[in-house]
């Protein structure tokens, strides 16, 4: 996005140099550290494998990733849920809520369903915590012919592309605290907004997301291939 300013000013840099320059003046984005457990697999529902690993996207929503992150209020916490189209990089479906509830997961799927054409089959990805693996929840992705499959331990590279997301968004766009939830609510709603159709991404070879939500085919990647390319048929069955 910089280099037709860098050309016009005759000036030549590389990426280490202009890391430097960007540290020197406190310009880098903030590192964060994860310290509010979101994920509860201790439960009685039923667990699925893990359908992702070896699935390479050739279109948007064939593959979707969902995750849990929390979000500082003053004097507690809130909670964003998330779900992105591993194609395309899109956020599909979110839902900022006070609390961590099955009801809170579901508002989040429904906008992301809302999106899908009805012919499409979505392979719908999440952790093993108990609001994906909910009868509600589960009810609803079959109710709409989803696949569904689970992380099978807490290695974070099996649900790499949505700990991605949730990285990007709050090391970049979402303020580290807020006063309330109803603030939060309204930046990061803007904050999904630049996301999905400003922000461009190393792994869609500097694409912006809602771009290539509108593609087809293997994108070029610049960033690691967070699944095997061992099999690149998609499994659903034909639509």
């Amino acid at each position: 996005m910089l280099q037709p300013f860098l050309d016009k000013q005759d000036i030549c840099i590389g990426r280490d140099a202009f890391f430097a320059i960007l540290a020197k003046n406190k310009m880098l984005v903030r590192t964060t550290r994860r310290n509010v457990q979101t994920t509860n697999s201790n439960h009685r529902f039923h667990r699925y494998p893990n359908l992702a690993k070896d699935f390479n996207p050739l279109k948007a929503h064939e593959l979707w990733v969902s995750d849990i992150t929390y979000i500082p209020l003053k004097d507690r916490f809130a909670y964003l849920f998330l779900i992105t189209d591993a194609y395309s990089r899109k956020i599909v479906g979110y839902h900022v809520s006070d609390d961590m509830k099955v009801s809170s997961a579901v508002v989040a799927l429904k906008k992301a369903l809302a999106q899908k054409p009805l012919e499409t089959i979505v392979l719908h990805h999440s952790d093993r915590g108990i609001q994906y693996c909910s009868n509600e929840y589960v009810a609803l992705l079959e109710k709409h012919h989803a696949l569904i499959s689970m992380t099978q331990s807490s290695d974070p590279l099996e649900n790499a592309i949505a700990e991605r997301v949730n990285g990007i968004l709050k090391t970049e766009l979402i303020r580290s605290s807020y006063p309330d939830i109803e603030k939060a609510a309204v930046s990061i709603a803007r904050a999904v907004i630049i996301y999905n159709h400003k922000r461009r991404h190393s792994s869609l070879n500097y694409q912006i997301p809602n771009d290539v939500h509108q593609q087809k085919g293997p994108q070029i990647k610049r960033w690691k291939n967070y699944y095997s390319p061992k099999k690149q048929n998609s499994p659903m069955p034909e639509t």
